[in-house]
């Protein structure tokens, strides 16, 4: 079958992922109110793509993103040169107390019949704050980009961080880049942030400037609305589970 994407045949980079990066806590198995020490992983929905393009294929990739003038931030920084991608930063200096924060995600792993746990604190997180205008895109795309990828977590954080996707979208768009989109359905964030309906529209806008597009069933139905089988908003239907 023919592919129907156009993909250019190089660039000065082959992938670039917009979205927030984390730091994870992760005590193995023993449960948190247990636990006298943890394993630290950084991570991001979005980051974790180019991370692992670099990493497991060669491929030259990069992320832009929220970093934090702190110890964590420094933290962070040196694990995304670990894995090869090239950062594109907008810095926020922290105030010593209150943030801002590069967020910090609690999963313990379960054992047995006991499930993993997994909760946030997101509590002034850096990435919230990007905003339009916070990246340079025509300095990103320069050397040309083959594909630009964001998701739905970057998109549930605050008003503004659909907007920097839109943008960066767009930007892609006019120098050649594939754009995709993971729709990554977090009930527990656009909760916060609007709830379903507002997921919904903010996800149906950023999909009109997407070519490849990822999801599960719940995703499809959680994010777009689209009934199924499963639909937790289709009349006598089983409601879907919640992915948190």
């Amino acid at each position: 079958m023919p592919n129907p994407l156009t993909i250019r045949p190089g660039g000065a980079l082959d992938f670039v992922a917009l979205g927030a990066l984390v730091h994870r806590l992760d005590p193995g198995l023993i449960p948190f109110r247990k636990a006298h020490e943890c394993q630290i992983h950084v991570s991001g929905g979005e980051f974790n793509v180019a991370a692992n393009l670099s990493d497991c294929f060669r491929l030259q990739t990069g992320v832009a993103t929220a970093m934090v003038d702190y110890p964590i931030g420094d933290l962070v920084a040196e694990r995304v040169r670990a894995m090869g991608v090239k950062p594109y930063y907008k810095h926020f200096a922290h105030d010593g107390v209150a943030g801002p924060n590069i967020a910090t995600v609690y999963s313990d792993r379960g054992h047995g019949v006991r499930a993993p746990v997994v909760f946030y604190n997101r509590s002034n997180e850096a990435a919230a704050r990007l905003k339009p205008g916070d990246f340079d895109w025509a300095a990103v795309f320069a050397g040309g980009v083959r594909w630009f990828h964001s998701g739905g977590i970057f998109a549930a954080l605050s008003a503004t961080t659909p907007e920097v996707i839109l943008e960066g979208m767009r930007a892609a768009k006019e120098a050649g880049a594939v754009v995709s989109f993971d729709l990554n359905f977090r009930e527990k964030l656009w909760r916060i942030s609007g709830g379903l309906a507002r997921a919904q529209d903010v996800l149906r806008r950023i999909l009109a400037h997407v070519d490849v597009l990822v999801g599960n069933e719940e995703d499809l139905q959680n994010g777009l609305g689209i009934p199924g089988r499963r639909s937790p908003h289709s009349r006598n239907s089983t409601p879907a589970p919640s992915s948190g």
